[in-house]
């Protein structure tokens, strides 16, 4: 077998990681909690870092008038059977070799993730700005106007006495990983149509 073909179908199936890890997680840090608070953040579902973490984070945003961490959202049933479809399709184009498809294969996972990192974007921008207006605490900003609470899409940023981290985790990176050998797929097998 094409060594594209094979390094086609390992990317593909890589994929299949993000059944078993995390694929990002949240962490806020403060005085007040001597073991930071996290969630992580699974293709379908949303786990504690630490036992009670997320029971924690709703006590702790209740009062600044923030909604509950869902139990589920609809990407937790749209998101699994996507990577399922684009895996087995990876897996049956790697098998017919043809290097274009590795490409076009690459390009839709590409918008895809994209698409999926916006609507993670929203639900945060959602979450952080949406408030109860008789929420028990209310916090404005300098200029008057409502202070929102959304934690960074990537990265760390200060919320009151919090820091809140948002990063990849071991999902994140199968997912990137596979997608970077269907990529080098593409090259190879584009040299291996002209010899």
């Amino acid at each position: 077998m094409k060594k594209s073909k094979i390094l086609m179908i390992i990317g593909s199936l890589l994929l299949l990681g993000l059944f078993a890890f995390p694929l990002w997680n949240i962490t806020l840090e403060a005085p007040q909690y001597p073991i930071p608070l996290g969630m992580d953040i699974y293709i379908n579902k949303f786990a504690d870092t630490h036992e009670f973490d997320i029971k924690n984070i709703n006590l702790m945003n209740h009062y600044v008038g923030m909604q509950y961490i869902p139990k589920t959202i609809p990407e937790f049933k749209i998101f699994p059977i996507a990577i399922l479809v684009m895996s087995a399709l990876g897996v049956i184009i790697g098998f017919l070799g043809k290097h274009k498809l590795f490409l076009v294969w690459f390009i839709l996972m590409t918008l895809l993730g994209v698409a999926g990192m916006y609507d993670f974007y929203l639900w945060e921008y959602d979450y952080g700005h949406n408030l109860d207006p008789k929420a028990i605490m209310n916090f404005k900003n300098p200029d008057g106007s409502v202070m929102g609470f959304q934690p960074p899409l990537f990265g760390t940023k200060d919320i009151l006495n919090f820091k809140a981290h948002s990063y990849p985790r071991l999902g994140a990176y199968f997912l990137f990983t596979g997608m970077l050998l269907t990529l080098i797929a593409f090259i190879i097998g584009k040299k291996e149509a002209k010899a």
